[in-house]
This record gives structure tokens, C-alpha cells and sequence, in this order.
């Protein structure tokens, strides 16, 4: 079957009355938790992973997609009216597009966004339905010894791109792989650091572990900042563009989205990553540079399109090679093991409907997020004015609730409070828990994998080496220890995270 004939068989299973339910629903939440400061996709989706039990697994995963590119969308709104991101990958269109709101411009700086999302959501996902089959074809090639170097690369590539310093992203993701060794060891039965506690013999939950590191930590982390938290929204007028701020936005429209689509791909890039490099790409190249944090308007079209990509294109290493590149997609992968799916390129040709059901929602919900979007900003302002001390508690209730429905286990609950108290202790000390989340779902995949090669092999660790795709990953990952070293890589690195925060 050709690329037309996958779309066809996806539109059919993502048109359907139920699947375009939770395509709204998706994109609805994914806005709410984009406008609302401090709650992000991963606590969102982590919290929502107990209700798509009783559903179908393509519903289920329709709607958790939703979520995460609709955030991208909810973010901007925020930052353009009230200087608030609401998602961290949002915090670079602040510097404009306040500034265009201030100037009476905020409806243009919203059209810009919403119309630069859309455009780049769809070319991103031409981009998931024209390069995942061929790339399935050559995963179908991989072994144990190609997972587990692809694996090394990844983690090292999440230390490379992570906030902070060097130190302090290794060491997350080192304390990842060892909550990732706690439960049953698959080739002894033996249970490992479980402390006759029976709850941990099958292991820590991603959910606990990703609610209390993003969800509770984000607000409690949020609740200290409740006494200088004033909502004067912009007033909107004009939701179009004129002919001269199109011709301005155009170009940027399109190297945020070729920014964004080749950023997600890269192991702890996505969304984040692929705004704050599309704003620089627009300084550099702009006539005037001092335009911009003035109220430039591509200093709204490049990023907010290369985050919508960036979250997008960040679906095809988890939907060919079954390797979460950042924090929402390693909670992806959880969904996909909650309905027995087992990422990778099995995926395409063992449920080619879920996977083609799964693109062509991408197309679907892009629509949607731009017919609800602009007609709903008066309603997402009233919602920020909803006091913290009633929002936040009722979030906290519906995750406790979210966590105990899991496994019906107390335990859960309190092993949420703890990462949760982990994570705001990781907040006061600038330690990004992300790469934590990754060594923990990566973890576990791959040493199972390394002991799987080296039984393969006998014992002979050359294994890695004397296979063309495991050494040519090994020689990638090499390359980026190597930047790692160079002194004008890190100051390069350091700058970076220094302008974008």
C-alpha cells in the first residue's frame, strides 16, 4: 500500500464520531494546561494515563497526542496577553509578542501564532507520514546490540541538551537508571532493591515517578509566586494579519517549521529546544536585530511554529524505533504498554490502523486547535483569574486520585508526595528532572538489551563494535562527549539556557 493509500486507511479510523471526540477533548485539555501556568504536558498526561484503560488503544492515544501538541498552542495565548508562559516552550514568544500586545497588536501576534502553529503542524506531520515507513524498514533491521547503543545515544544526547549544568544532567540521568533497576530482574526472577516491600517487586510506576516530579513539584514550585501573580490582559482586536506583517512572518513561518521538524528528532529536543533555536535564527538573519523584544512579528512566527513541528517530528523516533526522545513521549511509551503496544516498527505493520488513525489525527486536531483557539481567548483570561489557592488544590486531588486508580495501592500515592518532594528540591537546586525520566523508562530497555547481545554474542563486548548501525550510533554518541569537552561548546551551551531563561 503507497503513502496515499496508508492516509486513506488513517483519515477512515481518525474520522470516526468517537476518535473525533477525543481528538477535542485532546486538543481542549492540551489548550487549558498550554494557557495554565505550571502544569504541563507530562503532569497532564501522566495524570490522564488511568482514564484510557477502558478505552481503545488508537482513542487513547488520539487524545494523549492532542495534549501535548495542543499545549504548544495554549502557551502562546498567554504569553502574547498577560507575559505569562504557560509552557515552557512558550517563554521565548514573551519577548515579542507582549511587546506586539502592548502596541494594540495582540490580535495579529495571536493570528500569527495560531496560523504559523497550524501550518507547521501539518507539514510536520507530512513529514511523520513521508519518513517513518522507510525508517520502520530499517529498525526492522536492529538488534539487541543496535537498541542498546541507540539507547547510550539518546541518554547522552538528553545530557547534552539538558538545562543546567553538565553535572547535574548526568547525575539525573544516572539516578534514573538506578530507580529504573528496582522491581523483578527478567532473567533471574530475582527482585532487586524491592525491601520485602511487595508493591516495588514489579517495579517503581512511571506514573508516580513523572506525576511527582512534574506535576506536584510544578505547583508547589508555582504556589510560591501566587502573591506577584497580576492578570491585565491585553485587549484583542483585529484577529488578521496585514499584507505587510505576512510578508514579515512568511519567511519566519517557514525556517521555524524546517527548525522545528529537524530538532524534534534529537534525543531531549523537541518543542523547547526548537523555539529558543528558531528565535535566534531569526535575530541572525533579520536586517535589523534590534527590532526584536520590541514587538518583531517573526519573533512570534518562527518560534511558535518551530514548537508546534519540534513537538510533532518528536513521534517518529518513538513510532519507528520505539525511543522516547523526551519526557512526554518516554509517557507515551507508558500508554502504549498500558494497552499492550509495543513500540517500535512492529507498530506499522502489526496495527497499521493505529498508527496511520494516529498521523491523520495529528492533521485533524491541528484544525481544530486553530477553530477553537481564537474565539475561546476571553474565556482562557477569565480562567487565569481563578485564584491559585482554589485551582491548585483540586489539581492535586485529581492527581492523587489519578495515581491511586493505577493499581488501587496506597503506596503509589506516597511514593508520589516523595518524587514530588524530590522534584522541588530539584527546582531550588536547577537540576532538570527530565533526563531523570528518560534514564528511568530508557533504563530497564536497555540493559536488557545489553545482556540480550552479550548472551547472543557469548560474552564478547566487539558485539557493539563490529555491527555497522551499533558502531556508527556509538561513534555518534562519542562525537557528543566529545562536544561536551570542547570549552567553546560549553560556553556556547551556557549561553543558550542563559538567554533562553
Amino acid at each position: 500500500m503507497d503513502l496515499f493509500g496508508h492516509l486513506a486507511l488513517g483519515f477512515g479510523v481518525a474520522l470516526t464520531p468517537i476518535n473525533l471526540l477525543y481528538a477535542l477533548v485532546g486538543a481542549l485539555v492540551g489548550t487549558l494546561i498550554g494557557v495554565l501556568p505550571g502544569i504541563g504536558p507530562v503532569a497532564t498526561i501522566a495524570m490522564l494515563l488511568p482514564t484510557t484503560y477502558g478505552l481503545e488503544p488508537v482513542s487513547a492515544l488520539i487524545m494523549l497526542a492532542g495534549i501535548y501538541y495542543g499545549a504548544q498552542y495554549g502557551g502562546s495565548t498567554t504569553s502574547i496577553l498577560i507575559n505569562m508562559p504557560g509552557e515552557t516552550s512558550s517563554a521565548v514568544t514573551c519577548l515579542d509578542g507582549h511587546q506586539m500586545a502592548l502596541k494594540g497588536e495582540a490580535g495579529a501576534a495571536l493570528a500569527v501564532a495560531a496560523l504559523g502553529s497550524f501550518f507547521a503542524g501539518c507539514v510536520a506531520t507530512v513529514a511523520i507520514a513521508a519518513f517513518s515507513p522507510p525508517l520502520s524498514s530499517v529498525a526492522l533491521k536492529f538488534g539487541p546490540a543496535e537498541y542498546c547503543s541507540l539507547m547510550v545515544l539518546g541518554l547522552i544526547g538528553a545530557v547534552v541538551l539538558a538545562h543546567g549544568t553538565l553535572l547535574k544532567a548526568v547525575a539525573m540521568v544516572v539516578l534514573g537508571l538506578l530507580l529504573g533497576i528496582v522491581g523483578t530482574d527478567v532473567n533471574s526472577g530475582m527482585a532487586r532493591f524491592a525491601f520485602d516491600i511487595p508493591e516495588l517487586i514489579d517495579g517503581i510506576g512511571v506514573v508516580a515517578v513523572a506525576m511527582g516530579l512534574f506535576g506536584f513539584a510544578e505547583i508547589v514550585s508555582n504556589l510560591e509566586n501566587t502573591d506577584k501573580r497580576h492578570v491585565v490582559a491585553a485587549k484583542v482586536k483585529g484577529l488578521w494579519l496585514t499584507g505587510k506583517q505576512m510578508r514579515q512572518a512568511a519567511p519566519a513561518v517557514l525556517r521555524g517549521t524546517a527548525i522545528g521538524s529537524v530538532l524534534g528528532l534529537l534525543p531531549g529536543g523537541g518543542a523547547m529546544l526548537a523555539s529558543f533555536a528558531a528565535y535566534s535564527v531569526e535575530k541572525k538573519v533579520a536586517k535589523d536585530p534590534s527590532r526584536f523584544g520590541k514587538g518583531a512579528i517573526e519573533g512570534v512566527a518562527g518560534p511558535e511554529s518551530a514548537n508546534n513541528a519540534g513537538a510533532q517530528t518528536s513521534f517518529i523516533p518513538l513510532l519507528t524505533l520505539g525511543i522516547p526522545e523526551n519526557a512526554v513521549m518516554a509517557l507515551m511509551v507508558g500508554a502504549m504498554t498500558i494497552h499492550n503496544i509495543q513500540p517500535g516498527p512492529q507498530v506499522m505493520t502489526s496495527n497499521p490502523s493505529l498508527f496511520w488513525g494516529l498521523v491523520a489525527s495529528m492533521w485533524v486536531g491541528n484544525l481544530m486547535l486553530v477553530v477553537l483557539n481564537l474565539p475561546l481567548i476571553g474565556v482562557w483570561i477569565k480562567l487565569l483569574q481563578v485564584p491559585y489557592r482554589l485551582l491548585y488544590p483540586a489539581i492535586l486531588l485529581f492527581c492523587g486520585i489519578g495515581v491511586y486508580s493505577t493499581n488501587n495501592a496506597s503506596l503509589d500515592v506516597v511514593m508520589t508526595a516523595m518524587f514530588g518532594f524530590l522534584g522541588v528540591v530539584f527546582v531550588k537546586l536547577e537540576c532538570e528532572p527530565a533526563p531523570l525520566l528518560l534514564g528511568f523508562v530508557l533504563g530497564p530497555l536497555m540493559e536488557e538489551n545489553l545482556r540480550r547481545a552479550m548472551l547472543l554474542s557469548r560474552g564478547d563486548p566487539t558485539v557493539f563494535l563490529t555491527r555497522p548501525i551499533s558502531l556508527a550510533m556509538l561513534i555518534a554518541a562519542a562525537g557528543l562527549l566529545l562536544l561536551i569537552i570542547l570549552p567553546n561548546f560549553r560556553k556556547t551551551r551556557a549561553a543558550a539556557f542563559q538567554e533562553e531563561t
